[in-house]
């Protein structure tokens, strides 16, 4: 499990950071943490993954407090990783196998539990097809699954994904929708972050409503996709869903029913 306790980090240049920042993955199986740019999120993130330090605050790992020394991060990020908005950022070798192999070679594992582990994350994210071909010539949406499969290659417990349906087509996006549903089926945790009111709608059963750096609130998904007045008063809309349920006098669930039908 992976929790935080009035977690603030505070930039130098005076930049919006986070402020006392409560949070577990106990309270849901794939969570959203929604807010418009600036709200901090990005930050957040970070700090899950021990990558910047908070000035105050507790970040939990199974119960313990991680220290920043670099046996409590590496424990840590053994754990829990991410997969970056832009795949670009997040490939490193010039070859599809090679650098879905490169987490579980960097932990030392014996080479047939990498090419085990390697093959059987390309196959989860569709990638085998397209293996042998260089990085360079792959789409957006084919990099984007070559960055799932290394990460899933680790073996984390908990998968941060930042923006994660950014950059594709709707085929691709519903693909990513499965696979997420799929993982968290698997017991993964995910937590993901999004402006796609309708993704986070569909596939989360918690939020985390992120503003100026806080938690404005936090609640199951139909209580906090479905507050207007609140996701206004954050910059966000509500899910298209939501609206046309509304516009038709109707509450969600009984919209949900109606469509199932056709």
């Amino acid at each position: 499990m992976l929790e935080c306790k009035q977690l603030t980090f505070e930039y130098a240049d005076g930049a919006v950071g986070i402020t006392d920042i409560d949070f577990s993955t106990a309270r849901g199986n794939i969570i959203g943490v929604i807010g418009a740019n600036g709200a901090g999120k990005s930050t957040f993130f970070k700090c899950l993954l021990g990558l910047l330090k908070p000035q105050s605050g507790t970040l939990l790992h199974q119960g313990n407090p991680v220290t920043y020394n670099k046996k409590s991060l590496r424990q840590l990020r053994q754990s829990i990783n991410l997969v970056l908005q832009d795949p670009e950022r997040q490939i490193f070798y010039s070859d599809v196998y090679d650098d879905v192999a490169m987490g579980p070679r960097n932990l030392n594992l014996p080479e047939v539990e990498v090419d085990r582990r390697t093959m059987a994350c390309l196959e989860q994210v569709q990638a085998k097809a397209f293996m042998d071909r260089p990085i360079q010539y792959l789409s957006f949406g084919q990099k984007k699954r070559v960055s799932i499969a290394g990460i899933l290659a680790l073996s984390c417990d908990v998968i941060l994904l930042d923006e994660p349906e950014t950059g594709l087509d709707p085929v691709m996006r519903n693909e990513m929708l499965t696979l997420i549903e799929t993982l968290s089926k698997q017991g993964k945790k995910i937590i993901l972050s999004s402006h796609n009111m309708d993704m986070i709608y569909h596939i989360c059963d918690y939020v985390y409503l992120m503003h100026q750096g806080k938690i404005m609130a936090s609640g199951d998904v139909e209580t906090i996709m479905t507050n207007e007045q609140q996701l206004k008063a954050t910059r966000l809309e509500l899910p298209m869903l939501v609206k046309i349920s509304k516009s038709l006098n109707k509450s969600p669930d009984e919209l949900k029913q109606t469509l199932k039908m056709f």
